[in-house]
């Protein structure tokens, strides 16, 4: 009784589409990024002007991590400001959009594989909001976030971001918020200001994951442990790939990638974003 309400109110609110939203996986870099005009957040911008309106946002952010995979589910999440040493003006920033706790329980249901706890406490960290204040500034679209579960292994986030596909045909964008090459270890520090500045291994990984999302080679963008030394360098740590794999599971097999933001950082780091129908 408890689900069917649950799917009635959804379809009410967020009634099935002809068409599917798009989703993206966009590297999302430095905090700052979100109080710059920069050549990222312009494009951010610029791209969600060419997006049909979403009627709610979930974002899989590499800043929230924890032991079972949870979803937002509060009527207003807070605005997470997680990290430090920043000019005063980004602590600052406050971003009001709306929870949507009726899409939560819905999602929640949507994924059987595992059980999605509904969370209340966490709300929007920087992986999200330093991005979708720059797509949608007025804060009047419904924003969640679903959590990475660090005890899993790729393959689980690719799997459960197909059980998320119905999303997209009830008008939800998804989005995907890390970096494909991380290594903030190496930044060069004194060229940050340096555009397209890369080591060898940054460039060498950026452009084979570039070819296998073309290619829609899943099976090698899972185990990206086994592409060499490069990809070893380019992911240290596999929270900031995480969430390429959950918008790679939600792909239609043919649907083609459109890059955006494919630029280095810092010599270890690269902003390259993708975006799928």
């Amino acid at each position: 009784m408890v689900l069917t309400s649950i799917l009635q109110s959804m379809l009410h609110d967020f009634p099935e589409q002809e068409l599917q939203m798009p989703i993206l996986f966009i590297g999302h870099g430095s905090p700052i990024n979100g109080i710059e005009n920069n050549v990222f957040s312009k494009q951010w911008a610029a791209m969600a002007q060419t997006l049909p309106v979403p009627k709610a946002i979930i974002v899989i952010s590499a800043h929230w991590q924890t032991r079972g995979t949870q979803i937002t589910a509060m009527d207003f999440p807070p605005t997470i400001h997680d990290f430090g040493g920043f000019p005063e003006a980004l602590y600052a920033v406050q971003y009001p959009a709306p929870g949507q706790p009726k899409l939560a329980a819905f999602t929640k249901n949507l994924i059987t594989a595992t059980t999605i706890g509904l969370d209340h406490e966490w709300g929007l960290d920087h992986g999200t909001w330093t991005v979708v204040r720059h797509m949608y500034p007025q804060a009047n679209i419904p924003v969640l976030q679903l959590s990475i579960d660090y005890t899993q292994k790729a393959a689980y986030h690719f799997e459960l971001g197909q059980a998320l596909q119905k999303l997209r045909k009830h008008g939800v964008l998804l989005i995907g918020s890390g970096n494909m090459v991380h290594n903030l270890r190496m930044v060069n520090w004194q060229k940050l200001q340096e555009p397209g500045f890369a080591y060898d291994w940054a460039i060498e990984m950026n452009e084979t994951f570039k070819k296998l999302i073309i290619a829609n080679n899943v099976p090698a963008l899972i185990h990206y442990e086994q592409l060499g030394k490069a990809a070893q360098l380019a992911i240290p740590t596999p929270e900031h790939y995480i969430p390429l794999l959950y918008i790679l599971g939600l792909r239609q097999p043919n649907e083609p990638a459109f890059f955006f933001n494919d630029q280095a950082i810092g010599g270890s780091l690269t902003m390259t974003s993708v975006q799928f129908g």
